[in-house]
């Protein structure tokens, strides 16, 4: 059994390096914000990311496969819906839904 000193001690070091690490990328992220590059990142990067997944989600895809239409025709409602209603949420529920109910039809 440790010393009750040497527990306290490890104790305390553990909480100074958790708090640290915790506190760390606000105070490393204060000075960017004021930057012109990461506000164009921040306007840039969510369409991006989107694109790389979708990408990545596809790539595996049959296009003239009868497995393709529910990918496909989920994302095109997805994409249709978010156009129509401005809606991440409704969008996202929508294509899902939809990919689903076409997978569940197509392979039961």
């Amino acid at each position: 059994m440790p010393d009750t000193g040497y527990a306290v001690a490890a104790v305390l070091v553990a909480a100074a390096v958790t708090w640290a690490l915790r506190a760390l990328p606000f105070a490393a992220l204060a000075p960017l914000r004021s930057s012109s590059t990461v506000r164009y990142l921040s306007t840039r990067m969510p369409t991006g990311v989107m694109i790389i997944l979708v990408v990545y989600c596809l790539r595996d895809v049959p296009v003239t496969d009868s497995r393709a239409v529910a990918p496909l025709a989920a994302l095109a409602v997805t994409v249709g819906l978010h156009l129509w209603r401005r809606n991440a949420l409704l969008s996202i529920v929508g294509g899902t839904a939809v990919h689903v109910l076409l997978t569940s039809t197509l392979l039961g």
